[in-house]
């Protein structure tokens, strides 16, 4: 590895939840704040104007909220959330996926340049592909990729930012842990 300290599973793991963390904030950002420009450029106009009437009814279980749920039930014996705890619940939800992510690619780091290739891009595609098209439909978390596949700009998008962004990160607490 390139950095002065060695390989340190310990250090990459501490720099990677780091990477994670401040990566999944840096993504809620890019996704408020690039998402709606891009799907404008993206989705088709019917797309756009079913988008705009969704918006119009209200806030949406997503992902993280149904997951939050889904913890509570079994930690609780089958208790759920309300809707308004489920909110609150979804965003812990994906800091700490975000930083566990983090945490396995700092370990991963430590051993393998490919790892690292693309300045975490790499890592963020995979991330995306294993977690948005593969594991959230399958658990049934959301709908088929396939549904709406220029939806999928954002968050593919959204994850290469998070991937970068867990990069440098950890390149930096990297440098001084």
């Amino acid at each position: 590895m390139s950095n002065q300290q060695g390989q340190h599973p310990i250090r990459g793991v501490i720099a990677g939840i780091a990477g994670g963390l401040v990566a999944a904030w840096v993504m809620n950002q890019f996704t408020a704040k690039a998402g709606p420009p891009l799907k404008k450029v993206i989705e088709s106009p019917e797309q756009l104007q079913a988008d705009a009437k969704q918006a119009q009814d209200g806030p949406q279980q997503d992902a993280t909220m149904k997951t939050a749920d889904a913890i509570a039930a079994t930690a609780t014996g089958g208790q759920h959330l309300t809707f308004e705890q489920q909110q609150k619940g979804g965003p812990v939800v994906h800091y700490t996926f975000g930083a566990l992510m983090g945490g396995l690619y700092g370990l991963l780091a430590e051993y393998s340049s490919a790892v690292r290739s693309g300045f975490g891009t790499t890592f963020g595609s995979a991330l995306f592909t294993g977690a948005d098209l593969l594991a959230v439909p399958a658990l049934n978390l959301s709908g088929s990729p396939t549904d709406q596949p220029s939806a999928l700009a954002t968050p593919f998008a959204s994850h290469l930012v998070y991937g970068a962004t867990t990069e440098l990160v950890r390149r930096l607490v990297r440098k001084v842990v």
